[in-house]
């Protein structure tokens, strides 16, 4: 069932430009399924491959907006030149708070990483370099076709699945290589691997920095798209919460689990904001609390875990004749 699945989802990403033609509302859902699902494969290379639960991937995602449009404000570039400064500003975030914070396991990690995000976007609110509580704002009308400013969001679309492709792209070849054999045995036993000879702070390390990166190249093509970024839309906790809720809804460790999360979860927060304005937000916070708490304790491996269950061959049964106790009197 799964092979069927996984050809039929890309086959759908593919022609949904054509079939949503005539409707800027579903261009632009689409598009920003795309960009949740880059940022919750960002994630998923650290906390579905490795085991590593970060709920402040924030902090990188806010890096790279807040890179693109600084270098917009204060320099005059396009936006998008700022990707590339995100990407490394969090990638050596990530060498610095990854050292001493991926020596601690389970929730103790994911603590942590919550305060540094917190800690940053603290700082963010109070710095006049970045436009404070009111953030800071990007081309107003497009200069050139650098500024990715369009008014149909059918170009965002077409840039955002060529970046995600190349995501999965990466990520394909880390999993059916030496690193994403390494990974899968952390998240297995890391006593086991380090047992084996693994070097499993290192390669947390490396997960971790290239998860960063993309969540950053994330947040660049956020701002490219809105145009504006404050504290809160760049470095608020919600922002971690959907890339793990979108990856865990689908299936963590999986390499198409982060786009069913966001085909799922993207629309029905649309909606939610929709009939219910600005009550939504709340309700957005409800339900991904209950999301969480069913997925801990019914689908633990997401919704791709479901076909595999199906297409798994029944238990053979156990022979009628031989399980039959044996009885009876020697002559």
């Amino acid at each position: 069932m799964k092979r069927l699945l996984i050809p039929a989802l890309v086959v759908l990403v593919l022609a949904y430009p054509v079939l949503t033609m005539e409707s800027p509302v579903y261009q632009r859902l689409g598009a920003l399924v795309l960009l949740a699902a880059i940022g919750a494969s960002a994630w998923n290379i650290v906390g579905g491959y490795a085991g590593q639960v970060s709920v402040g991937h924030a902090v990188f995602f806010g890096f790279g907006a807040y890179s693109s449009v600084v270098v917009y404000t204060h320099l005059g570039w396009p936006p998008i030149a700022g990707a590339p400064l995100g990407m490394a500003l969090s990638v050596g975030l990530a060498s610095i708070i990854g050292v001493p914070t991926l020596r601690l396991s389970g929730h103790y990690f994911s603590m942590a990483t919550i305060a540094v995000a917190e800690l940053v976007r603290v700082l963010s609110s109070t710095s006049e370099f970045l436009g404070g509580a009111q953030g800071l704002g990007g081309p107003a009308l497009p200069r050139s076709v650098l500024d990715l400013s369009f008014l149909s969001a059918m170009p965002y679309y077409y840039i955002f699945l060529a970046v995600l492709a190349f995501i999965l792209w990466l990520t394909w070849t880390i999993e059916r290589g030496r690193m994403g054999f390494y990974l899968r045995a952390i998240k297995d036993s890391e006593r086991a691997a380090r047992s084996l000879g693994v070097s499993a702070g290192r390669y947390k390390l490396y997960a971790y920095m290239l998860s960063g990166a993309f969540a950053s190249l994330a947040g660049s093509l956020y701002l490219c798209m809105f145009g504006f970024v404050d504290p809160e839309s760049g470095f608020g906790i919600l922002i971690s919460v959907k890339m793990l809720v979108m990856a865990a809804l689908g299936g963590a460790g999986q390499l198409f689990g982060p786009l069913v999360g966001a085909l799922i979860l993207v629309p029905l927060e649309e909606l939610s904001n929709s009939y219910l304005g600005g009550r939504g937000a709340g309700l957005t916070f409800v339900v991904y609390g209950a999301i969480i708490v069913i997925i801990a304790r019914f689908l633990p491996s997401g919704l791709l875990s479901l076909f595999d269950r199906k297409a798994a061959p029944p238990p053979p049964k156990a022979d009628a004749a031989a399980a039959k106790p044996v009885s009876g009197h020697a002559d």
